[in-house]
């Protein structure tokens, strides 16, 4: 199944909500089973610094990019002015998210989804620390306590390390759980926390 997958980058995203579900994209993309591409959208241009310094120069800007079949909205310090004004962030959701077959976001992201409007009546989730911030916002079931929460065709996934686990559930679905455990496997994903036992 031919699809395109599209990053939105902007300014002060926090850097793993867009690096650690490219690496599980970006790795499936290479496999034979797959017909996909994955690809970084900058939001003021192509160039964008993240929230803890890495620079990052985006395949497009939102301006200019091919036509989406999933989008993935990342969190961050700079998803705050976004979310209280608005912006050219927003208005690509608006645009591009109709025709896209699922809309994602990682951590706050969940916050430009619901200033869209895409999270109306449905049920999210976000980073813990701004878990009362999106339910605050109104129009939304907001989850507390869990990976990532999909409801119709938009999921959303709680903090950083979470839009991996989201990543690849999305795979499961787009192309079977085999795969995705074949994915997993690839890129030795599996969390073992040096402090969950006592030593």
């Amino acid at each position: 199944m031919a699809m395109n997958f599209g990053i939105l980058a902007f300014n002060d995203l926090e850097e793993l909500d867009a690096i650690g579900p490219w690496e599980v994209l970006a790795w499936a993309s290479k496999q034979e089973q797959t017909d996909m591409t994955v690809c970084t959208i900058g939001s003021l241009g192509k160039e964008i610094t993240c929230a803890k310094g890495l620079k990052i120069t985006t395949d497009y800007t939102i301006e200019d990019h091919p036509k989406m079949d999933v989008i993935l909205v990342p969190g961050g310090q700079g998803t705050r002015p976004i979310f209280k004004k608005g912006g050219p962030e927003i208005d690509w959701i608006k645009r591009v998210a109709p025709g896209c077959t699922w809309v994602t976001s990682v951590c706050t992201g969940a916050l430009l989804l619901q200033r869209a409007g895409l999270l109306e009546g449905k049920r999210a989730t976000t980073h813990w620390r701004s878990i009362d911030l999106l339910r605050d916002a109104g129009g939304v079931e907001v989850l507390d306590d869990v990976r990532f929460v999909r409801d119709g065709n938009v999921v959303t996934s709680a903090g950083v390390s979470a839009g991996i686990d989201m990543a690849l559930w999305l795979v499961g679905e787009i192309y079977g759980a085999d795969f995705a455990r074949f994915v997993q496997k690839g890129i030795e994903y599996f969390p073992a926390p040096p402090y969950t036992a006592a030593a």
